[in-house]
């Protein structure tokens, strides 16, 4: 029952708003279709992974969370670069972070 809490805070404050800025920013950018499948099939692989994990180790869900929600954290270390799909996201949420910085 309370790793379903963790796992739901973490799909709230973690992986939806993710997903949110990604389909914004892809759709800014033009991505191609592949790009936009690469980036899909990195968040089906990695979402249930985050979510198995915020179950398992509560305070780390509630620091991730609390770390993304603030930007103390990058979205994009929680993805698993040696995955090429991830290493593609990895790569967008990287350029969408140094974008703003510069703005």
């Amino acid at each position: 029952m309370i790793s379903d809490i963790f796992a739901w805070f973490m799909t709230m404050f973690v992986i939806t708003p993710v997903q949110a800025e990604l389909q914004s920013h892809l759709q800014q950018m033009n991505a191609s279709t592949q790009t936009v499948r690469q980036a899909q099939q990195c968040l089906a692989t990695q979402g249930p992974r985050l979510i198995e994990r915020a179950g398992q180790e509560p305070v780390w869900a509630v620091t991730t969370a609390l770390g993304v929600t603030f930007g103390w954290t990058a979205p994009s270390s929680f993805l698993d670069r040696n995955d090429p799909n991830c290493a593609v996201l990895s790569d967008i949420l990287e350029n969408r972070t140094s974008e703003d910085v510069g703005a």
